[in-house]
């Protein structure tokens, strides 16, 4: 899931200074999940825009923003209320103002700020696991990637700051390396220590990314 949050008001004031009339779009992913961009909270951003002296002229909740297809289809549905519109206000991820933004020849304005992939602890408490960086080793460190779970991102560790099984960059956090040597351990098996890790190949995160299913 990709986890964001809203931008403060100042900072949507500033974006909408010279904007008097806006269209709102949501997402019924991942936005509605973090409620960042949901059905409530496009009403509760309508509400205030209406209090700050804006007219909203409709809105929509697309059920995966990041659908470029869906998005221009959405918008086309709505396009008397979107043409009425000065702007775009997209309570959507990064992904999504950007689906928006090909599908519309209108000011697009992003409400949202993306944070990171997450995964769901329970509702409302979310946590990065993958940094998404195109070359994954979990297979050989017990499903924990230290890419991401170590603070440093080191493929050979742990490092000389660990103590007590905790992380120097932050004693609350778990060292990701302890981790993955427990969870090895109970397996009964090597892992990634049995061999170096060589440097990550970074060109397999080359941008932006394309992929096609064949």
């Amino acid at each position: 899931m990709i986890i964001s949050e809203q931008k403060s008001r100042e900072e949507l004031l500033e974006s909408i200074e010279d904007k008097n009339r806006l269209f709102l779009v949501g997402c019924a992913a991942c936005a509605t999940a973090c409620k960042s961009g949901g059905e409530e909270e496009v009403f509760r951003m309508q509400e205030w825009l209406i209090s700050v002296g804006r007219e909203v002229t409709g809105s929509v909740i697309i059920d995966e923003a990041c659908h470029i297809m869906r998005a221009g289809r959405d918008l086309r549905r709505h396009r008397d209320q979107v043409e009425e519109a000065d702007a775009l206000l997209v309570m959507t991820c990064g992904a999504g103002i950007q689906s928006i933004s090909s599908s519309s020849e209108k000011r697009v304005i992003g409400a949202l700020d993306t944070l990171f992939l997450g995964n769901i602890r329970r509702l409302g408490q979310y946590e990065e696991k993958c940094s998404l960086c195109g070359e994954c080793i979990l297979n050989e460190t017990a499903g924990i990637c230290p890419v991401t779970n170590c603070a440093k991102g080191l493929l050979n560790g742990p490092c000389g700051g660990m103590e007590e099984g905790k992380c120097e960059a932050n004693r609350e956090i778990d060292c990701a390396w302890s981790l993955i040597f427990d969870r090895l351990e109970k397996q009964q098996r090597r892992g990634v220590f049995a061999r170096r890790v060589p440097p990550k190949n970074w060109g397999k995160t080359g941008k932006p990314g394309r992929h096609k299913i064949r």
